[in-house]
């Protein structure tokens, strides 16, 4: 890529990118910077990331913070297929390298995309449901499984006007428009597949919970994954996950339902 090509690297999982991770994380995320914007390196790192299905503990790492934590590079999760190849498009032509998140339980996910030429724009989030009551925050393969269904169930069977946030680019973060949000509805729920303890959803809450101190009605909640290694087993490894009623119950905690 320094060289003046683009390319696109694919490897199955992100767990395995770990025996590149120097050429990533000194190099690629660094030349930029440190030849003063005389090179560049636009290359695309592509892979699973995140618990498929029982895949077991050494493919199933969930590694956003791992790449967020890291000025030079750009990080993006999509959760549709359109953002899926909107953001690869947008990712292709972006002159820094970029971590393209995808999870094996999405590749087979179909929807509606445009045969004329488009692209997703890397930094920009996207509101999918406007509301009123609380702001929920996620991304990636959780908005499929988890999120879209409790906040379907919270409209309507709970009569909670939930606003919906897919941030489809981890770094940058589109904190603008998670900021104007939550002072809008003074309440936030954030949802990942990520670890608590350092986790994506953490660095959310941090990056915004100063900005937004004076305007919140409760504490932000953050809804993520159990603190163990992701077991083998189907049933032990849906219940380490965020599940909708886990959303269910955070979002009317926020609301005192």
């Amino acid at each position: 890529s320094m060289l003046g090509l683009r390319p696109v690297m694919e490897l199955m999982f992100f767990s395995f990118y770990s025996v590149a991770f120097d050429q990533i994380f000194n190099n690629a995320a660094n030349v930029r910077y440190m030849s003063g914007g005389q090179y560049k390196v636009p290359i695309v790192f592509r892979g699973g990331n995140g618990i498929a299905h029982q895949l077991g503990a050494t493919h199933s790492h969930r590694v956003e913070t791992i790449y967020t934590r890291i000025p030079g590079l750009i990080v993006v999760a999509p959760s549709t297929p359109y953002d899926a190849k909107g953001l690869l498009k947008a990712s292709i032509r972006c002159d820094d390298p970029v971590i393209f998140l995808e999870s094996e339980k999405m590749l087979n996910e179909t929807g509606e995309v445009p045969d004329e030429e488009f692209f997703v724009p890397i930094g920009k989030a996207k509101i999918e449901r406007e509301g009123a009551d609380v702001t929920v925050i996620s991304y990636g393969r959780p908005l499929q499984r988890v999120v879209r269904p409790a906040v379907e169930a919270l409209v309507e069977d709970e009569d909670i006007d939930v606003e919906l946030i897919d941030v489809r680019t981890l770094r940058p973060l589109d904190t603008e428009t998670v900021i104007q949000s939550i002072r809008k509805t003074h309440r936030c729920v954030i949802i990942d597949e990520d670890y608590g303890y350092c986790g994506m959803g953490a660095g959310i809450l941090q990056k915004v919970q100063k900005q937004v101190w004076d305007d919140l009605d409760a504490p932000i909640e953050y809804v993520h994954s159990d603190e163990i290694p992701v077991p083998f087993n189907h049933y032990l490894e849906e219940a380490m996950m965020p599940s909708a009623d886990k959303i269910i119950a955070a979002v009317k905690e926020v609301c005192y339902r």
